[in-house]
């Protein structure tokens, strides 16, 4: 059970990591922006700050669920759970929150939060079997 902790905590930071670098590091580009729904270059460069600040949430998100994982798979249980779990457990509710902020916004929060769900739920199987 801690190998697929460790490999689906693991493809949930790898996505926001990626998410992290479109939104802090690609943002103006077009083809990211147009994956994010923004209309125009004007409208890239005028929600830029956001974007970066934004990016860089995913990405302590990800550190947070791969040192977690790093830690739970050391035998570190406590900690690495705690970690792990709190990451997870933001990056589905930021999905959720996705959802809710306006229509046509499912499929990426299906994106965004399968990953971290399939996580959260084996952390809770794991940590209740302590295997």
């Amino acid at each position: 059970m801690v190998i697929l902790v460790a490999i689906f905590a693991t493809l949930s930071a790898a996505l926001h990591i990626v998410i992290f670098y479109w939104e802090s590091l690609a943002w103006t580009t077009p083809s990211v922006w147009k994956r994010f729904g923004l209309a125009s270059q004007e409208e890239a460069e005028t929600t830029r700050v956001l974007a970066y600040n934004q990016g860089f949430y995913n990405l302590f998100l990800a550190l947070g669920a791969l040192i977690g994982a790093i830690l739970y798979g050391l035998g570190v249980h406590g900690i690495g759970f705690a970690l792990g779990i709190f990451s997870v457990i933001c990056m589905f509710a930021a999905s959720v929150v996705l959802v809710s902020s306006g229509p046509g916004k499912v499929r990426s929060a299906l994106i965004q939060g399968t990953l971290p769900l399939i996580t959260i739920v084996l952390y809770i199987v794991s940590g209740v079997t302590g295997a």
